[in-house]
């Protein structure tokens, strides 16, 4: 298991492998840790993640070294049957260690490189669900150089097309880091100097009335299958799932499985769900959000997650939980399908003769 990485994501992905390891079936996998450190380095530490939160992570300022020693990517791969890259964000989820994999040949649990690609930029994914006729909520996209240029311009653009409130959002990030809901031209300022920190494009998003936050598990290669919605009931003072309200207060999001929706609408999201993981060519597993306008009852596709949480307050490993399918057996299927699809690429022709 590959985990840490090289984004604003690290700490959530060092949680997420301490959960992966705790739920393996020691009986059939015998776990390798490699993690990646916030510099780039690449470690195999003496024992594996042991971590409940993200808040104990950064609480330690990173997980200890242990003295782990530097290796070589490749050196790292050697041996591997399988790996489970659990990095979350940029150099990681974004087709990057995906690429690294493929030249080494070796399976590996997710979607290949194109869907990790445009599965990670919110830009180019919107555009390939609105090219899909995929209900999504009205947007622009602006990067660094134009906001800088044109501040004002852009400003009374929002103010103008989308209303407030607005999202403002990192393009190429997730766990709602260096997202900001901005009400007005003063907090929407704000909001773009926090997303430029972390992304040179950022997608600002119309705001839903009364906006219920809904998600969906996807798992599967050619013929994925959707879980039981749940429901992200936002408690925290920030009004929406930042990321403070998932990793750091306690108290700051609850959930409920299956969400509370009429049955019509539960089939409209899995289904949709499973459109969505089709039209950006995705395998293994993903998870697909959705926004239900709490007055007109309109649902929207808002994004998809293709390395999704899987720690112990994560959606994606509760809603299967939910739909039939434990955290051990989840974890097995997706081992199992990343194999699967790691056997079927080679029966590919590397060359003409």
């Amino acid at each position: 298991m590959i985990y840490g990485g090289r984004s604003g994501e690290h700490e959530v992905s060092i949680v997420s492998a301490s959960s992966i390891f705790a739920n393996l079936d020691r009986a059939r996998y015998e776990p390798v840790a490699i993690r990646i450190e916030k510099d780039g380095r690449w470690v195999l530490p003496d024992r594996p993640p042991a971590v409940v939160s993200a808040a104990d992570v950064t609480k330690l300022g990173s997980e200890p070294t242990d003295g782990a020693p530097t290796v070589e990517p490749t050196v790292a791969l050697r041996g591997l049957d399988v790996v489970f890259p659990v990095l979350h964000g940029p150099y990681g989820e974004d087709g990057t260690v995906q690429g690294l994999l493929e030249l080494a040949n070796v399976a590996y649990v997710g979607a290949g490189v194109l869907g990790s690609a445009v599965g990670m930029d919110k830009a180019v994914m919107k555009t390939i669900f609105a090219a899909h006729n995929l209900p999504i909520v009205p947007h622009l996209t602006v990067l660094r150089r134009e906001w800088h240029s044109d501040p004002g311009t852009i400003t009374a653009r929002v103010a103008r097309e989308l209303r407030y409130p607005v999202f403002v959002k990192p393009a190429n990030l997730g766990s709602s880091v260096g997202i900001s809901k901005a009400k007005n031209d003063e907090s929407f300022c704000e909001a773009m100097q926090l997303a430029l920190r972390f992304d040179k494009k950022i997608v600002i998003e119309a705001g839903v009335s009364k906006p219920r936050e809904i998600e969906c598990a996807v798992l599967g290669n050619d013929d994925p299958a959707a879980s039981l919605p749940g429901e992200i009931i936002v408690t925290h003072p920030d009004g929406f799932y930042s990321y403070t309200a998932k990793y750091i207060d306690a108290d700051g999001a609850r959930t409920q499985i299956p969400a509370d929706l009429p049955a019509s609408m539960i089939e409209q999201v899995r289904r949709l769900s499973v459109d969505a993981f089709r039209a950006l060519d995705l395998s293994g597993m993903a998870r697909v959000d959705f926004f239900v306008d709490g007055e007109t009852s309109a649902l929207f596709l808002n994004e998809v997650n293709t390395i999704p949480g899987f720690t112990s307050i994560s959606m994606y490993p509760k809603m299967w939980e939910a739909t039939g399918l434990a955290y051990p057996a989840l974890l097995d299927r997706l081992l199992t399908l990343a194999l699967e699809r790691h056997a079927d690429k080679q029966q590919l022709h590397t060359s003409i003769t």
